[in-house]
């Protein structure tokens, strides 16, 4: 098994780029995005509305709420989210131009949940 596993590790040093092939698709996500947060679940505003960027694969915030979180070079999203005293998690998907996935956390005190979208 650590031979074979040698080879592999071996075998992608030799092609040049190969590690760099995940951030180069990431970075094709990058831009200004507008998320909208769904509640399904709890006592919690229906919906909440973000403006955000994405740059380098790292999502940024640029008002309202804070985001930390990467999106994978495949579209793979996993971000935490703060705001005041709320916070929330939320995982999914980008894909071309849009978005989407599901999201749960405590805003303002209350334990809430849902999907969320997003578009460029």
């Amino acid at each position: 098994m650590k031979a074979r596993g040698f080879a592999v590790l071996a075998l992608m040093s030799l092609l040049p780029g190969f590690a760099a092939v995940e951030p180069v698709r990431a970075a094709s996500f990058d831009g200004p995005w507008t998320v909208v947060i769904v509640t399904q679940s709890g006592n919690c505003d229906a919906a909440y509305s973000f403006p955000l960027r994405v740059s380098g694969g790292r999502v940024v915030s640029t008002g309202g709420a804070t985001f930390n979180g990467r999106i994978s070079g495949g579209g793979g999203v996993s971000v935490a989210i703060s705001s005041g005293g709320s916070s929330g998690r939320a995982s999914g998907r980008l894909s071309g131009t849009s978005g989407s996935g599901r999201w749960s956390g405590t805003l303002n005190g209350a334990r809430c949940s849902g999907r969320w979208e997003a578009h460029r």
